[in-house]
C-alpha cells in the first residue's frame, strides 16, 4: 500500500518578515501529531494549548467541561479534513494567540526511501515563548537590533545569546521531527 505525503507551508500571522516552514508528513497523521510536527518544525516548546479550525470546524484538546464546541483532535486524519488546496487554521498559546496558516501545498505519494515527516525549507527562527504575541516579537527585534534601545541588555539576556533571528536550519527540525517516529 502507498502511503500519501502531504506538503504543507506552515506560516506564521501577523509577523514580519515572515517566519515560514515547509515540511512533509503522512496524510494519515491524526491532528494531534500534526500539531507535534508544526510544533517541532516552527521551535515551539509545546507550553501551551492549541486548536486547528478547517471549514469552520474547531478541532483540539477536548474540553473537559464540554463547553468549548471542539472536536478531538486525535480523532482526526489530516487527510479527512484537508487536500491539495485547503487552508488550516493553528493557533497556539491562547495567551499570546500565535496564529499560522497551514497550507496544504500538495500531496503525493512517498518516496520509497525517504523518512518523513521532514523539513524541507524555511525562513527565520520562531519566536520565543511568551514573548507577547506578534506585537511584542516585533518589539523585541526592534530591541534586540538597537544597542542604545532601553531594553536592549535586558532582552538579550532573557532571549540569549544564542537567539539569532534570522537563522533557521531545516535539517535541524527534521532532526527534531524524526522523535515522532
Amino acid at each position: 500500500m502507498t502511503r500519501q505525503i502531504f506538503q504543507l507551508k506552515v506560516t506564521l500571522a501577523e509577523v514580519l518578515p515572515e517566519v515560514w516552514r515547509r515540511v512533509e508528513l503522512p496524510g494519515a497523521y491524526t491532528l494531534d501529531r500534526v500539531h507535534k510536527v508544526i510544533q517541532h518544525a516552527m521551535g515551539w516548546q509545546n507550553y501551551h494549548l492549541h486548536s486547528f479550525e478547517v471549514d469552520g470546524v474547531q478541532y483540539g484538546d477536548p474540553d473537559p467541561d464540554g463547553e468549548l464546541a471542539v472536536r478531538d483532535e486525535i480523532d482526526v486524519r489530516l487527510d479527512a479534513v484537508a487536500h491539495k488546496g485547503t487552508r488550516l487554521l493553528y493557533t497556539y498559546d491562547f495567551g499570546d494567540w500565535w496564529e499560522h496558516d497551514v497550507l496544504v501545498e500538495d500531496a503525493f505519494v512517498a518516496e520509497p526511501d525517504q523518512r518523513y515527516p521532514r523539513c524541507v525549507a524555511g525562513e527565520r527562527a520562531c519566536p520565543p515563548e511568551d514573548v507577547g504575541g506578534a506585537f511584542g516579537y516585533a518589539e523585541l527585534l526592534v530591541a534586540l537590533h538597537e544597542a542604545d534601545h532601553p531594553q536592549h541588555d535586558e532582552l538579550r539576556s532573557w532571549v540569549g545569546s544564542g537567539f539569532a533571528p534570522d537563522a533557521f536550519d531545516p535539517a535541524r527540525a527534521t532532526t527534531l521531527l524524526r522523535r515522532l517516529t
